[in-house]
């Protein structure tokens, strides 16, 4: 009798174990359905932690039990729980805490999980997860670490492919630390998910030209056109990278078309007349010179190549031979004098002013003028 009795009671004793850490496995999974009631009736964020408090700290009961342990569901709930106070949590060191601790839930549920009867539990742990690390990401992008945005940035971006914002994020950290084919990966995907931000065609387009495939770079900035057709920057850049190579009948196009919706950028009517003045059309340089200092009369390039466009056609007349060439010639150089002096006011130390004034006065014989000039141009 009495060795059947002691065999009763450890068997007892071994059922009662085992229950207690059953039970601390509901209470850990009841505490999930707690959470969502207290999301629900929006309860503060104290109430919400202590409703996660006792449900981890139940899962931590269970987790060092050698049968519940086991179980894949107890380390998804440690998981999804500790997640949410990662996120939730505004004492950054419990935060970070629980950050790691999720993570680590996370591996060991994955790995338990054959038949995967918790997927939905440690995808929503890993979707808190990442939700973290963009919280980091971003505080280590607002201090200058972008070697930490970046790589708590990608691995975000690939849990969350479709978010353009997060790779246009991604590829600007990783720009920062001079990961250009990263950060090309990164626009790509923004820009195949329909992103439209003329910046991260700006962007395509300077990395492709750093790398000289001015073609690629080209057809990139037209792309964002397109889908930004009064973006002035864009359209800036354009015509930019278009005269850097050349294409300048293809620049004076995409000029020609800007300037019918946007008459008022000074710096569209001045590449305009750079372009005519480089085909010899002085009187169309002058023209649109003309409409870019009726923008802002300070505009100390447009008076400058205005007054290089005086002399020229100053020059070409005289070249013509024609009865009036010397009257024309003296008409021209006076108003390029005229024009020259003001961009001269304005930016005092811009030597190729000083040296066409020089130049001006030398053929009026204005000796005193030239010595005055050539004194100055000394200074520099």
């Amino acid at each position: 009798m009495k060795s059947l009795f002691n065999t009763t009671w450890l068997i007892l004793i071994c059922s009662s174990t085992a229950f207690s850490q059953k039970s601390q496995l509901n209470i850990a999974r009841n505490s999930i359905g707690k959470l969502q009631v207290a999301i629900n009736n929006k309860q503060d964020v104290n109430k919400q932690l202590g409703v996660l408090g006792e449900g981890i700290k139940a899962s931590e009961a269970a987790q060092n039990d050698k049968k519940t342990k086991k179980w894949p569901e107890t380390w998804a709930i440690k998981a999804y729980l500790s997640s949410y106070v990662a996120i939730i949590d505004p004492n950054e060191g419990n935060s970070e805490k629980y950050f790691t601790s999720a993570k680590e839930a996370i591996d060991s549920a994955t790995r338990l999980d054959k038949f995967q009867s918790n997927s939905k539990l440690i995808q929503a742990s890993i979707f808190n997860v990442n939700i973290k690390k963009q919280a980091k990401a971003t505080t280590a992008f607002n201090n200058n670490d972008f070697t930490a945005a970046y790589n708590l940035l990608s691995e975000v971006s690939n849990f969350f492919p479709t978010d353009t914002n997060l790779a246009t994020n991604t590829a600007i950290a990783a720009q920062n630390i001079r990961k250009f084919d990263e950060a090309l990966t990164y626009f790509k995907r923004a820009k195949d998910n329909g992103i439209k931000n003329p910046t991260v065609f700006q962007n395509m387009a300077a990395i492709y030209t750093s790398k000289l495939d001015n073609d690629l770079a080209i057809r990139t900035l037209e792309e964002g056109i397109k889908l930004n057709p009064y973006d002035t920057n864009l359209t800036n850049n354009y015509i930019n990278l278009l005269l850097d190579h050349g294409k300048f009948s293809e620049a004076i196009k995409v000029i020609e078309s800007s300037l019918k919706v946007n008459t008022s950028n000074k710096l569209l009517y001045f590449l305009y007349g750079y372009l005519h003045q480089h085909n010899s059309n002085y009187n169309t340089a002058e023209l649109a010179y003309s409409k870019a200092l009726a923008i802002d009369e300070n505009y100390f390039d447009a008076l400058y190549q205005l007054g290089v466009a005086y002399v020229d056609s100053a020059n070409e007349a005289l070249k013509s031979n024609k009865e009036d060439s010397g009257q024309k010639f003296g008409s021209l150089i006076n108003r390029a004098e005229i024009t020259l002096l003001q961009a001269h006011e304005i930016n005092q130390n811009d030597k190729s002013t000083v040296e066409l004034l020089v130049e001006i006065y030398t053929r009026k014989n204005r000796l005193d003028r030239v010595q005055e000039l050539k004194s100055k141009l000394e200074e520099f």
